[in-house]
């Protein structure tokens, strides 16, 4: 069976245009207790389900469950942190698609080695790396998309690099980028930087018009 290069972008694009998730600053900065954490999950991502009257986002079994596969590390005098609720929201989409022992794959060395770890990168930086994108325009001809958070150049300039440097490495950065999107028919353009001050990292991909004739 030959899956049509399109369809498979027009898919996935499709779906990231349906991404929800918890912003990062909406995550309590207080340790709650776990009748806490399964509201809070409730409350920001019933939206997510198909059948809100029926299915659960979080109980009590479940992070139970995911403490005794180490998925998650365990409470602190019965108190999860900042930090479990972000894991616990990674677990939630990835079990979406992965099994529990892919996530667990997935997921072990970041908890060891940026779960409250007290560096400069932490799983903070890493909850922005994943869901720091927002969606601004999905459709067959364009996909739009603002990233807020880029790791590559905090990396630059936490190691002291000026911001004239910063916008240099990001244009090399973004080579492969422009080739790739060359290379599957599309154009792409890159608005706005951070790496130039700019609040989001703006990348568009538009289909390109003479391959629409084509088809």
């Amino acid at each position: 069976m030959t899956i049509d290069r399109d369809d498979l972008l027009n898919s996935i694009l499709a779906s990231l245009g349906r991404i929800k998730h918890i912003e990062l600053e909406d995550i309590p900065n207080i340790d709650l207790y776990m009748d806490q954490v399964t509201t809070f999950m409730d409350k920001k991502l019933k939206s997510t389900v198909r059948h809100p009257e029926e299915d659960k986002i979080l109980t009590k079994t479940m992070i139970n469950n995911y403490a005794k596969n180490d998925l998650l590390p365990p409470p602190v005098r019965k108190k999860y942190s900042k930090e479990h609720v972000m894991l616990l929201i990674f677990i939630y989409y990835y079990k979406g698609f992965l099994s529990i022992s892919d996530i667990q794959t997935l997921l072990k060395p970041i908890t060891e080695h940026y779960f409250q770890n007290g560096q400069a990168y932490n799983l903070e930086d890493i909850y922005r790396e994943a869901f720091g994108m927002e969606v601004i325009e999905c459709t067959e001809e364009c996909f739009a998309m603002d990233m807020h958070f880029c790791p590559h150049l905090k990396g630059w300039q936490e190691l002291g690099m000026s911001d004239e440097m910063c916008a240099k490495l990001c244009d090399m950065a973004m080579e492969g980028d422009f080739a790739m999107a060359e290379a599957m028919g599309y154009t792409l353009d890159n608005p706005l930087r951070l790496a130039d001050g700019d609040c989001a990292c703006r990348v568009i991909y538009r289909r390109k018009k003479e391959e629409k004739a084509e088809q």
